[in-house]
């Protein structure tokens, strides 16, 4: 199959199966001819605005329908898609929307728990050189008093149902998404086509996907995220599957969705399997769940080993592992379907991939079992680059190879074992967090004169945000209202849920803070 964009794996599954349904979210129902219209009422829109090919399109939208329909009406019409984080705030999209340089931006309406409608509003007047804003329509719109921005469904009302797809270079960038990496603010990772439709078409061949009786995915995955679009969103299309999107991860929710869909496909972070077994109770028929469910895939951070048997257990299904990042599309290597599982193992590297442990230099560690190194990948899903950040770049890929920040070792089999992480990356809930931003932040704080952000163990979070601080001369603060003023500033998934003040913070002799030290 020759693919044009990204777009095709959607335009392919809907040409063959046109009355299949694609996506199911609550009364919310398309079939795959109903959503490549509505894709390419999206497409015929962007273009006939103004959008060039391969100009940016900010996306900030939970696990809805429009989010799909968005996302692949801007491949369509050319353009690059820049998936945001529904919960950043303000001063965060701005960010994003500059250092992407979009030239629109879709937005999902304002919730206390969504924040980005708000700025959207605000934005649709002068949204940092975004010259066309539109809002994703959920039927519900709710605004301040004052111009309300328009809607996508409306702006889309009059554009025709078809749209030739426009043809592009499969190295050309198809996606932005913005990761926190090992230095500094987050910075956008550059996806090709390529790196993304081979990623996808792998995703569906190592679970063992059949065209002609498709699984039943349950979206709960944030499709903002890689490890969402590819594994969820992009890996169902390509097969001619059934999407059943929940707007945002509730485990007696997804129970229910589990059962009365008959979900055959689940992938989800540690939290959430923790979550799910929590929430099993006598209501639950979990015999008839488990007897529909035939993958179980997870990702993001370690899988405790108890989750990964008390899963197997209750449903009788073996969790696999796998194991990616934002710069690989992610998918890098996973366990082996329909094998014995290695528990802990994040499996061997995925086909057309290479992956090898590396010291500080770039030098490959020997080849014994046991040895520990900084893991490194080669292959058709390793990105083109950070977003006009050559310095960052060169030093991540050379040779094409990408260093990940991750320690790992390797058995006599092949199979990879994470140790650790080079770095002081957080990963809460299964979302990444980067110290020094929130440090940054903190510090903008009149109380706050000295701080150290880092991750402790956290039961069900896998790790919480900690942060030392020292206090400024002469100010007063509680940990109460620290967090409090955190939380207005910073993401929900990134303002410290933990503050401990101190008198000063160890460090080493040239004034280095020592965070292994700290706990």
């Amino acid at each position: 199959m020759t693919y044009r964009n990204l777009a095709d794996l959607l335009s392919v599954s809907a040409a063959a199966h046109p009355n299949r349904t694609a996506v199911v979210c609550g009364a919310q129902r398309y079939s795959y001819a109903e959503l490549d219209a509505a894709v390419n009422r999206v497409a015929g829109l962007l273009v006939s605005r103004g959008l060039r090919t391969g100009e940016k399109v900010a996306l900030s939208s939970p696990n809805v329908p429009q989010f799909t329909i968005a996302y692949y009406g801007v491949l369509k019409a050319g353009g690059v898609v820049v998936p945001l984080n529904v919960l950043l705030k303000d001063r965060e999209i701005a960010y994003h929307l500059r250092d992407s340089e979009a030239r629109a931006y879709l937005a999902f309406e304002g919730t206390p728990e969504l924040p980005v409608g708000a700025w959207a509003k605000a934005g649709f007047d002068a949204a940092d050189g975004c010259r066309d804003l539109f809002l994703l329509d959920t039927g519900a719109l709710t605004w301040e008093p004052g111009e309300r921005p328009e809607s996508l469904a409306a702006a889309v009302a009059e554009q025709p149902p078809t749209f030739e797809t426009v043809t592009v270079d499969l190295d050309d960038t198809a996606v932005i998404l913005y990761t926190s990496g090992t230095t500094g603010l987050p910075k956008g990772a550059e996806l090709r086509h390529r790196n993304m439709l081979d990623n996808a078409l792998i995703a569906k061949d190592i679970v063992g996907a059949d065209p002609e009786r498709p699984d039943t995915y349950l979206s709960v995955l944030p499709l903002f995220h890689s490890f969402g679009q590819t594994m969820i969103q992009n890996g169902a299309l390509a097969v001619g599957g059934k999407l059943v999107m929940l707007p945002r991860f509730d485990a007696g929710a997804a129970l229910r969705a589990m059962l009365e869909h008959e979900i055959t496909y689940f992938a989800g972070v540690p939290t959430m399997y923790w979550g799910l077994l929590n929430a099993l109770d006598e209501t639950v028929d979990v015999a008839r769940l488990a007897a529909r469910l035939r993958v179980a895939v997870a990702g993001g951070s370690a899988l405790p080993v108890e989750i990964h048997r008390e899963f197997l257990r209750r449903f009788g299904v073996t969790i696999l592992e796998g194991y990616g990042l934002s710069e690989t599309s992610p998918v890098a290597s996973f366990a082996r379907f329909g094998e014995e599982p290695r528990v802990g193992s994040i499996g061997v590297p995925i086909p057309g991939v290479e992956m090898k442990l590396i010291d500080n230099d770039w030098s490959e560690v020997k080849d014994v079992p046991g040895e520990i190194g900084e893991i490194a990948i080669k292959g058709h899903n390793v990105m083109k680059g950070y977003y006009r950040r050559p310095d960052d770049t060169s030093w991540a890929i050379r040779d094409g190879w990408f260093r990940t920040g991750d320690l790992a070792r390797k058995d006599e089999d092949g199979f990879y074992f994470i140790v650790d992480r080079s770095k002081d990356m957080i990963i809460r809930g299964g979302f990444n967090v980067y110290p020094r931003e929130i440090e940054e932040v903190l510090l903008q704080h009149p109380a706050v004169s000295l701080v150290a952000v880092i991750g402790v163990p956290h039961p069900s979070h896998g790790e919480e945000i900690k942060a030392f601080v020292v206090p400024a001369v002469g100010a007063t603060t509680t940990e109460a209202e620290l967090v409090a003023w955190a939380r207005q500033e910073i993401a929900a998934y990134k303002y410290p849920r933990v503050v401990e003040f101190v008198n000063a913070l160890p460090m080493t002799a040239t004034g280095k803070i020592l965070k292994r030290e700290l706990s």
